[in-house]
């Protein structure tokens, strides 16, 4: 344990491999349990060759302060519950602005506050309606939360159908060791994509590939795979 603590120490940066987008729209990350953050959905195609017109992001529940940005796009409506907290946010295109084929990405942006729940995933199911100049409309619907957002289910490893964008909310950190008790289950390590490397009782995870060869080989120590509600941790950023 003690040669791979040392060889942290001396790796000069972590690997920061891009996630594959499966998700046709995606949000913008990190997120920091707690604070503001501004989250741009992309828009990266339409449907079937057709513009895309009207887009409504879902807000889970503990996202609060929700206030959408200016768009090119079209204006955008918040929706709400009784108790008055924003639900969803729909843009909507001027029908004269429509264009008569899929040639444009989007760009939409909100702004919130993340809930104070580390290593919680946010999902933001979101609906797409394409229109074509002769009226006709169809919808995407990008809903699906299982497969890979880290669920702990004997799926996890199976990508999702019309994934909804989704974020993992990041604990504060500071550079040097960080502690943590993670009460979330953990399986995408992706959100330790800058991290030297992850401690966990005897087992261990680096997203830098000479770490991670060091870890798989050394005495006493377990390749850490998955993280449980409850375990308590050490990240060294």
């Amino acid at each position: 344990m003690k040669r791979v603590f040392q060889s942290c120490l001396l790796v000069a940066g972590s690997l920061f491999a891009a996630t594959a987008a499966r998700a046709h729209i995606s949000v913008s990350g990190p997120a920091f349990a707690g604070a503001t953050h501004e989250a741009t959905f992309g828009v990266g195609h339409g449907c079937d060759g057709a513009d895309t017109y009207r887009v409504k992001v879902q807000i889970p529940t503990g996202v609060t302060s929700v206030r959408p940005l200016d768009s090119t796009f079209g204006k955008a409506v918040l929706e709400k519950d009784a108790e008055g907290n924003v639900t969803a946010v729909v843009w909507t295109k001027p029908v004269e602005d429509v264009l008569p084929a899929d040639t444009s990405y989007y760009k939409l942006t909100v702004r919130f506050k993340v809930p104070d729940a580390p290593f919680k995933t946010l999902f933001f199911p979101t609906i797409q309606t394409c229109r074509t100049p002769d009226g006709t409309e169809t919808i995407a619907e990008w809903v699906d939360t299982s497969g890979e957002h880290g669920n702990h289910d004997a799926d996890a490893g199976t990508p999702a159908t019309n994934p909804a964008p989704s974020l993992t909310v990041l604990p504060p950190r500071s550079p040097g060791w960080n502690k943590y008790t993670v009460n979330e289950h953990v399986h995408d390590f992706a959100v330790f994509k800058d991290a030297l490397i992850v401690w966990a009782g005897k087992a261990a995870y680096s997203p830098n590939p000479n770490t991670q060869s060091l870890i798989t080989t050394e005495p006493d120590t377990e390749v850490l795979t998955a993280i449980h509600p409850g375990t308590e941790i050490w990240v060294k950023y």
